[in-house]
């Protein structure tokens, strides 16, 4: 991608006005058009949302959508609905066992309401908070309980079964950190206390090192910064066997959204451990060589995405794709996702974005390095912020455009006359640039960070 070094985050700001009143509107069609009794919304079809079944991972984005709406632009609606949506249908994922989502579903709900009376832009309610605070303590644990061994430590395995690590997961680490951060922990078997802090760094260990590659010569396709969607265990032994892919196209390429989740999943964790206690890290190897492991996988997934993207900073599904050699020099040229070979996905732009600009300011913007990442981020976001990839279309529920879900299993609505999947939009991609543009607000304001462990308070 081509990096705009002259971009400041004020330059954005009419396009965040103008981003925030079209995020209003598509939170209120989606409330007033979706039939919850379908299931969770996931993404569009032919502009309208609808469920998929696979795993319950995306309610939570969509009663997080209304509470980022409220925090950004004051408006008490999006708070009631928000909070009101959340007690009446989040609990159970709080206690489902089934999947590695906790710090998608939970998070983004009761940790953001959590976060608002922190902040004091919600009042001070003491049977409220302790509400959010058991929701958070449990869904960590529960999260927590996924574990599979391994001879260096273990990991938080995926819906597969124990055998699967995903990359997605690193993200979804931070609902272990807020319940640990809260004074919780796992209980298991024989009154067994398990340290969720310490199994977070162990999930971060795992991932850097089998999820994630530095042209180290693990295999004919190791180049700096690919990163394999699944990797696959021995249980028997635990031993590391291969890369997988679920959705991106194999093992030995990067799809692009397991990639981003790294991008912005290391950051934020990063952000954290700069705050804890030398002594929290006895256990892990020490505070130096975590934070060492941590940051070069962050900024392995982040250099991989700047070297491999369009020139706009949106990124095609996967870097291997199949068909991708017949768009040619396609780096060097604006996305195309009316092209009739492979589709883009915007929302890894979105996601990795965040993960640019978090990267970015963690190294300090006065270094080379801090600069060329926050201001990668700040190119992508422009981008997103164009009329090309933010809809206001009152027809059309999804707010960012040009969303895949699962390309190898042709989920994605083809629409008429076109050969690859364009125009839609999935709930993760809505929730995460929402994120994005709060993030980047704050900023703007000098406000405080948005940080999902602003959910525990400093006292």
């Amino acid at each position: 991608m081509k990096i705009d070094y002259s971009l400041k985050p004020s330059d954005l700001s009419k396009g965040l006005e103008r981003f925030w009143q079209a995020s209003g509107k598509k939170i209120d069609a989606i409330a007033r058009e979706y039939d919850p009794s379908k299931g969770s919304p996931v993404f569009t079809w032919a502009g309208k949302y609808t469920t998929r079944g696979w795993t319950e991972w995306t309610q939570g984005f969509q009663y997080g959508s209304a509470v980022l709406q409220f925090d950004a632009t004051g408006e008490q609606s999006y708070l009631e609905s928000g909070r009101n949506d959340t007690l009446n249908f989040m609990a159970p994922h709080v206690s489902h066992f089934g999947v590695h989502d906790h710090g998608f579903n939970n998070v983004s709900t009761y940790g953001n309401l959590l976060r608002l009376m922190n902040e004091g832009k919600i009042p001070e309610n003491e049977w409220e908070r302790n509400f959010y605070e058991m929701a958070l303590k449990i869904s960590g644990a529960v999260q927590a309980k996924r574990w599979a061994s391994i001879p260096e430590g273990g990991y938080l395995y995926s819906f597969n079964g124990p055998h699967s690590l995903f990359v997605d997961t690193i993200r979804t680490c931070r609902a272990l950190m807020v319940s640990h951060l809260l004074g919780h922990s796992l209980m298991e078997d024989n009154d067994k206390s398990v340290n969720l802090f310490e199994r977070v760094i162990q999930h971060g260990q795992a991932t850097a090192r089998y999820s994630i590659y530095y042209g180290e010569g693990r295999d004919s396709y190791d180049e700096w910064g690919r990163t394999a969607h699944e990797a696959i265990f021995n249980r028997n032994d635990g031993q590391f066997r291969c890369p997988n892919a679920q959705q991106g196209f194999s093992g030995f390429t990067t799809w692009t959204r397991g990639l981003s989740w790294a991008m912005v999943g290391y950051p934020e964790e990063l952000e954290l451990l700069r705050e804890m206690p030398d002594s929290a890290f006895e256990h892990v190897g020490g505070r130096e060589a975590v934070e060492a492991e941590f940051l070069k996988a962050a900024r392995a997934t982040c250099d991989w995405f700047i070297a491999n993207t369009a020139e706009d900073g949106i990124c095609y599904w996967d870097g291997g794709a199949p068909n991708l050699h017949k768009l040619g020099d396609f780096r060097n040229r604006p996305a195309d996702p009316f092209n009739d070979y492979e589709p883009v996905d915007s929302t890894a732009s979105a996601i990795g974005a965040q993960g640019l600009l978090r990267l970015g300011r963690y190294l300090g913007l006065d270094s080379d390095d801090g600069k060329k990442y926050f201001q990668a981020g700040l190119t992508v976001l422009r981008t997103l912020l164009t009329e090309a990839y933010t809809s206001d279309d009152a027809n059309h529920h999804g707010l960012l455009l040009h969303s895949i879900y699962h390309q190898p299993n042709g989920w994605d609505y083809v629409p008429e006359g076109r050969k690859v999947a364009c125009g839609e939009s999935s709930m993760w991609g809505d929730y995460h640039i929402r994120e994005l543009a709060l993030y980047t607000q704050r900023i703007i304001r000098d406000e405080p960070d948005y940080r999902f462990y602003r959910c525990v308070r400093a006292d």
